[in-house]
């Protein structure tokens, strides 16, 4: 039996024997997880040089995920798996540390985040201001993904990584008026997250580029509880003496419940209506694959949280960073009918 070679490795792997020998002697240039490949990779052919694998000194390390509502929808535990994924290629543990909905004064900071146990922490789905306010003062590295509107990114300390919604949102509307509709409503609570804000302005900016006016009698975008969306939206949609020729909503979740409205109350729209959304979920069968929406790639979105956190742990006097994430927008036809 032929004896294994440094270049049997190299082709089982797909790179260059340089590469294999760099581990083998211990050269830098080489990455943590492609040389843990490599040692995998020889043991497994049953390599026996007798070269000493080199002692691995990297120290496993601590991410707190702050969270609320981590299982409130597929989107949330989408981007987790995979920022759980990500980091463990690293020898980075995520932690799950629990965040509540809404301020009160008998909430308490974790002690987790100041005792030295995690190096760092991704923040997602906390839109109380004063809660992000709390968060915003811990003395660790830190990853925001979107924030609330009221506090402005520049104060943040720490990366924010935004879903871009401005220019996607104006492209979705821009679909809709290429319809011939023009009498058009908007759905979402824009004091709720920036990119809700960002969404909306994107709406109104091509509503006002096609010389039309945005009509506030048909836009809901006040403050709405997050356990009370259907509610508000159908008394608002009950509100209404005449159904527009369509709506932009800010979000696929938003959009799923236009539709359950007009499913209940099918006589509102004898002809269908045009609804859009955001986000490209696949969790909501009334809409799914039937509305023009923005994708988010959930999946490449929480690889991208996870090498910003990377990035900022180790990198932590570096200047903060802005990142915009472009969706691309999937365009359907977006009649709903009761």
């Amino acid at each position: 039996m032929n004896k294994v070679t440094m270049q049997d490795i190299a082709d089982a792997l797909g790179i260059s024997r340089v590469t294999v020998w760099k581990v083998f002697n211990n050269h830098s240039g080489v990455s943590a997880s492609l040389r843990d490949s490599v040692f995998d990779k020889a043991r497994e052919l049953g390599y026996t040089r007798g070269i000493q694998e080199p002692a691995r000194t990297e120290i496993e390390k601590n991410v707190s995920l702050i969270v609320s509502r981590p299982d409130s929808s597929a989107f949330w535990t989408s981007i987790i798996h995979r920022m759980a994924q990500e980091l463990s290629f690293h020898n980075v543990n995520l932690m799950y540390t629990y965040m509540p909905s809404s301020y009160s004064d008998k909430f308490r900071m974790p002690s987790v985040l100041s005792n030295n146990t995690v190096q760092g922490a991704i923040v997602l789905n906390v839109y109380d201001e004063k809660l992000v306010h709390m968060v915003n003062k811990l003395n660790i590295p830190k990853v925001f993904l979107d924030v609330v509107p009221q506090i402005d990114p520049l104060h943040l300390n720490g990366d924010l990584i935004l879903i871009e919604g401005y220019n996607s949102m104006y492209k979705i509307t821009e679909s809709v008026l290429q319809k011939g509709l023009t009498r058009i409503g908007f759905v979402g609570d824009i004091y709720y997250a920036r990119t809700n804000l960002d969404r909306y302005q994107g709406f109104c900016q091509c509503m006002k580029d096609h010389g039309l006016a945005v009509d506030e009698k048909l836009c809901l975008t006040n403050h709405m509880g997050i356990f009370s969306y259907y509610q508000e939206i159908s008394r608002f949609l009950d509100s209404l003496e005449e159904m527009p020729e369509a709506f932009i909503c800010a979000s696929d979740y938003i959009a799923h419940h236009l539709q359950v409205y007009f499913a209940e109350n099918h006589h509102r729209i004898p002809n269908g209506i045009v609804v859009t959304g955001y986000d490209g979920s696949k969790e909501y069968s009334n809409i799914d694959g039937v509305i023009t929406t923005a994708d988010v790639k959930l999946d490449m979105l929480g690889k991208r949280l996870s090498m910003q956190i990377l990035y900022r742990m180790e990198h932590a006097e570096a200047p903060f960073e802005q990142t915009l994430i472009h969706p691309s927008i999937l365009y359907r036809d977006s009649v709903l009918y009761g």
